[in-house]
């Protein structure tokens, strides 16, 4: 018999990918630590971030929200870390990751409507998946506009450009009210029962969940856990520009929770967000111009904003109010129903309505003429009493009649009896 040539049998195992031990099962199939030093500019990190937080999320729910994975493990907590790191955001999948770096057209020569677009990595959900993202996607561009209005209202306020201030304003409503139609495109192409059912889970964080109360530990990372809150519209950065410029002042736990939410941004986003932050207050200098079309479109920009707000409530309530309440109740008709908490670990009815009602408190308020005119009047009315000869004379006598008494009391003074 002759003798087996082993580099030709080797040869076959390595053509075949067929192992001598085990034939043809997958030898160590356990991914290993990939590194991510070889991706050299942004949209390769950005890709790559999109890619490991569709993972992670995948690997942390894939068991549902009652059985959330304890430990992220390190062949993919690592180089998300050094990912995450390099870009300025953090190790979980973000609305910037998902919306804003998630499609692709179909047909590269077409436009970029809903019909030509696709997700790049996808959930469970199917269409319902599909229509969430690109639909947000499609919100976002329809804010363009507005975030160069919102600049071109920056650089004019600097240089006291009256009519640089409106026309901004302008953009900035045509983009607000442009959003909220967009908003619209949600209910043809996204079906609820899916949405809460299917899709939502994998937004979920690990902060404020009490699925994971301690947060996530990522292997080879940290010894401790790591909380971190999951994404929401609440890390928009056209939104937060708009409150910047509109100088929205939310109250406290809110403006908290949205500052926060700013660390879910990329380092860009959230620097112009600052920016706008800093000027002096666009309302003010509204409020010390006596122009009517400045003022008009302010608040026009302002209900714009509240509009939006308003649907984006009653989109939240179709989508996870009532199909939660729903769940709730067939899982357990004789309970009470539970607080519903939303991906980023708010109270979203209660989160939108302040945001909504903050907004609304940012209109500058026009006075009637009649209220100026009787204002005016009292005040001239209050001078006239002020130095009115009677006034001065009833002054004079309270200022006598206390020196008096102070007089009195000094000459009826008794010494202290010495103690016994």
């Amino acid at each position: 018999m002759e003798t087996i040539n082993t580099e030709a049998l080797q040869a076959d195992f390595d053509a075949f990918e067929i192992s001598e031990e085990l034939g043809f099962i997958l030898n160590e199939p356990l991914m290993p630590v990939l590194s991510p030093h070889l991706l050299s500019n942004h949209r390769e990190l950005r890709l790559a971030q999109l890619v490991l937080g569709f993972i992670t999320m995948g690997y942390v729910w894939q068991d549902g929200q009652h059985a959330p994975a304890q430990i992220l493990p390190k062949a993919l907590a690592w180089p998300y870390w050094v990912v995450s790191r390099r870009l300025g955001l953090p190790p979980i999948l973000t609305y910037a990751d998902s919306v804003l770096a998630n499609w692709k057209l179909k047909d590269p020569r077409g436009a970029m409507e809903i019909g030509n677009m696709d997700l790049i990595v996808s959930f469970p959900g199917g269409e319902s998946c599909r229509g969430f993202f690109i639909v947000s996607l499609l919100v976002e561009m329809a804010a363009s506009s507005g975030i160069m209005g919102a600049l071109v209202v920056m650089h004019a306020m600097k240089t006291c450009d009256l009519s640089g201030v409106h026309m901004g304003l302008i953009k900035v409503n045509q983009s607000l009210r442009k959003m909220k139609e967009t908003f619209k495109l949600m209910h043809n192409h996204v079906d609820p029962t899916v949405f809460h059912g299917t899709l939502r889970i994998f937004f979920s964080g690990w902060r404020d969940n009490p699925m994971l109360p301690r947060g996530l530990l990522y292997e080879g990372v940290s010894n401790e856990p790591i909380l971190l809150s999951g994404g929401s519209a609440a890390q928009s950065s056209a939104i937060q520009c708009f409150d910047a410029l509109l100088c929205v002042r939310h109250d406290d736990e809110t403006g908290a929770y949205l500052t926060r939410m700013r660390d879910y941004m990329p380092p860009a986003h959230r620097q112009l967000i600052e920016t706008l932050s800093a000027l002096p207050p666009l309302r003010d200098f509204i409020s010390s111009h006596s122009s009517s079309d400045l003022l008009q479109a302010y608040n026009t920009c302002v209900s714009a904003l509240v509009d939006l707000r308003s649907y984006h409530l009653n989109t939240v309530t179709k989508y996870v109010i009532m199909p939660a309440n729903k769940a709730q109740a067939m899982s357990c008709p004789l309970g009470g129903v539970r607080t519903v908490k939303g991906t980023g670990g708010s109270n979203p009815v209660v989160f939108l309505k302040g945001v909504r009602n903050a907004t609304q408190r940012a209109l500058i308020l026009k006075r009637s003429p009649e209220s100026k005119e009787t204002e005016m009047s009292f005040i001239t009315s209050t001078r006239k009493m002020m130095f009115s000869p009677l006034s001065i004379c009833l002054t004079v006598c309270l200022f006598v009649s206390k020196m008096m008494k102070n007089l009195l009391d000094i000459f009826t003074w008794k010494p202290a009896g010495k103690m016994q």
